[in-house]
């Protein structure tokens, strides 16, 4: 079943100000979740934090309850090997299945390279990338 491979990731809106990335940081660090991976998108005024944390419904709830507007969203992770061509392997098979990668951002360390992204269609996408033999991640694995 591919909603095993769904992986939860918070947004965070954040304003576009001085400390305010620091002040989520501090509450999710007081709240001893680990941040893995994030992106910082910025829009008119204000910013959106897009982080991989471990327990990421804790995350979510503590930063609400502190008055954070914060969603939770699905995610794929891939794994790729950090190498000329690693993202073109998984971009190459969701674009034949007409999947559109709505977002992304990477993780790159030693052990290789974590593409999360967000698609238009979750399942399908899955999918599509395990039938061609590609590898997903799933929630515990992070």
């Amino acid at each position: 079943m591919p909603q095993r491979h769904v992986i939860k990731q918070i947004s965070v809106f954040v304003n576009n100000e001085p400390g305010r990335l620091a002040k989520i940081a501090r509450m999710l660090s007081e709240e001893g979740i680990d941040i893995r991976a994030f992106n910082i998108a910025e829009a008119s005024g204000f910013g959106v934090l897009r982080a991989i944390v471990r327990d990421p419904d804790r995350a979510f709830e503590r930063l609400k309850e502190r008055g954070v507007i914060v969603k939770e969203t699905d995610v794929i992770a891939i794994p790729m090997q950090d190498r000329p061509g690693g993202l073109f392997e998984a971009a190459a098979v969701l674009g034949e299945e007409g999947i559109n990668i709505e977002y992304g951002y990477a993780y790159s360390g030693q052990e290789g390279a974590i593409f999360f992204i967000r698609v238009d269609d979750t399942e399908a996408a899955i999918s599509a990338l395990l039938d061609r033999g590609l590898e997903l991640m799933k929630e515990g694995d992070l």
